[in-house]
């Protein structure tokens, strides 16, 4: 099998000198990437979720399972069964949990997932309807830094057409979600209804409208926040639009999609905690964001932290995990 030109150079670099974790369901997406991570001789394991929803959830973390053994990859599965509502919010917090779990426990520096340039025009279009802003319609990203580990999307420039070309060139075996053909959920709706549609009719104009997209969401974050831990501290900028995108992403990250009321509790009050677990504070030349929590902290720390200038709500943060209040300066 020759390598395929599929994924980007810069990509493939990152990847060659990570320890790397790709999400693995045996659709076609995944699929396709399993062996274009193989072609290009990129190392990796592999983690599976059977949510036990379908009949063929078994057969898949069978498939699943094999293709490990064959191609000696290690798996790591989880069975789960959800109930009640909103399945798909659920399925996506286990999903992570059990994924950022075995990030931890085994050092894997980058989680690897198989969104298509079809996922990426359903969000956008999705954020579109929503009144979204440009940050927030340019949802994923190829490379993207979490906490402790890199979120790596290598296929987001190519189509869902061109991985399944890929598949039936190579005969490779894959299974079919026929969950993604119900309209019940509203991401598929807009896939079958406008997405497809317009990757069918205009993929390579798609692509590089992205590509200039991407390149101008940049230009809107243009601050590095510094990380430690769970801490992020950005650079507090004269314009408060730069400030919530920033602040958005950063949440976003920590597993949080603020609602419109909320980013105006942030810039409004400029001091809050969001959704009881995320305090967001602005300094006078910093903005602070980290877990909430709540301690009993000695009036040394407490000293400590004042001349520092570190928030009241910021500071169980850092005595919990014994920071130096004086480091962050």
């Amino acid at each position: 099998m020759q390598p395929s030109p599929l994924l980007h150079n810069a990509t493939l670099e990152l990847l060659k000198r990570s320890k790397n974790l790709v999400a693995f369901s045996g659709g076609g997406d995944s699929t396709a990437l399993f062996f274009l991570l193989k072609e290009q001789n990129i190392s990796f394991d592999i983690a599976h979720v059977n949510y036990q929803t379908r009949a063929q959830s078994d057969a898949e973390e069978a498939h699943a399972k094999a293709l490990a053994t064959t191609h000696h990859k290690h798996l790591f599965s989880f069975t789960c069964k959800l109930e009640g509502s909103n399945f798909e919010h659920h399925a996506r917090e286990e999903r992570y949990a059990f994924f950022e779990t075995i990030l931890q426990e085994h050092g894997y520096d980058t989680l690897l997932m198989a969104h298509h340039l079809g996922d990426q025009l359903e969000w956008f279009l999705m954020q579109l309807g929503r009144g979204a802003g440009l940050v927030e319609m340019i949802g994923m990203q190829e490379v993207e830094v979490r906490n402790d580990y890199t979120l790596v999307r290598p296929l987001l420039h190519v189509s869902k057409k061109t991985l399944q070309t890929y598949l039936h060139e190579h005969q490779i075996t894959y299974f079919n979600d026929e969950s993604n053909a119900s309209r019940k959920h509203l991401r598929n709706q807009f896939r079958h209804d406008y997405a497809t549609p317009l990757i069918d009719m205009y993929e390579e104009g798609i692509a590089k409208s992205f590509a200039y997209l991407i390149e101008d969401r940049k230009r809107l974050l243009p601050h590095q926040a510094k990380r430690i831990g769970e801490l992020c501290i950005l650079p507090r900028d004269a314009d408060d639009l730069i400030n919530i995108r920033q602040i958005d992403q950063i949440i976003k990250q920590m597993g949080t999609l603020l609602s419109k009321a909320q980013r105006d509790e942030i810039l409004n009050t400029k001091n809050c905690v969001i959704g009881g677990n995320i305090a967001v504070c602005f300094g006078e030349m910093k903005i602070f964001i980290a877990p909430y929590l709540k301690h009993a902290m000695g009036k040394k720390f407490k000293e400590a932290c004042r001349k520092a200038h570190i928030p009241l709500k910021i500071r169980p943060y850092l005595y919990a995990h014994a920071l130096d209040p004086n480091a962050l300066r």
